[in-house]
């Protein structure tokens, strides 16, 4: 027994560890729950109170920041919206100008093509003209040469020269119809 008696006495130089010691217990439980009360005091009344009041700010900082995004977003989507409509808008006037102009120009074009078509047909009715009176004066020398030639041929053929001119005329006439 001694034995086991000197195992749970304290050595008489060295002090046990405060917080170990039965004799403080005691007292160290009535500072661990003043200690508690205040510090949950002071959380309840002071700390979480301003963490709270800071979190609901923010929270509605970030909620009128995401208002305000929205708002700007409908605006830009309102003035993409007025670009596009008067981009199509100039695109529609700017084709029906390119029409206008197109159908002014095949206008122009066609009075021009008019009027060269006329002065076309007018030189071709004067070359026309020409070339009849050039083909008829160039008949009538035909005749004249054909009734010489045809003269000249039964004069040369039956060695005596036709009576009268006018019957070979007349009879040259004939086979130029024919």
């Amino acid at each position: 027994m001694a034995n086991e008696t000197a195992h749970t006495e304290v050595p008489a130089g060295k002090p046990t560890f405060p917080p170990f010691d039965k004799q403080t217990f005691p007292s160290q439980l009535l500072w661990l729950t003043v200690a508690f009360v205040a510090l949950y005091l002071l959380m309840g009344k002071i700390a979480l109170p301003r963490v709270s009041s800071i979190l609901e700010a923010r929270r509605s900082r970030i909620s009128g920041d995401l208002a305000e995004a929205s708002r700007l977003k409908g605006e830009s989507d309102a003035a993409i919206a007025a670009y596009e409509k008067a981009l199509a808008d100039a695109r529609g006037r700017a084709q029906a100008l390119v029409a206008e102009q197109r159908q002014r120009q095949a206008t122009e074009a066609e009075k021009e093509r008019k009027a060269l078509d006329g002065t076309l047909n007018a030189r071709i009715a004067a070359a026309e003209t020409s070339i009849a009176g050039a083909k008829s004066a160039a008949m009538a020398n035909v005749r004249g040469i054909a009734t010489d030639a045809a003269a000249a041929i039964v004069e040369r053929l039956v060695g005596i020269a036709p009576a009268s001119p006018d019957a070979v005329a007349q009879a040259v006439a004939e086979a130029l119809k024919h």
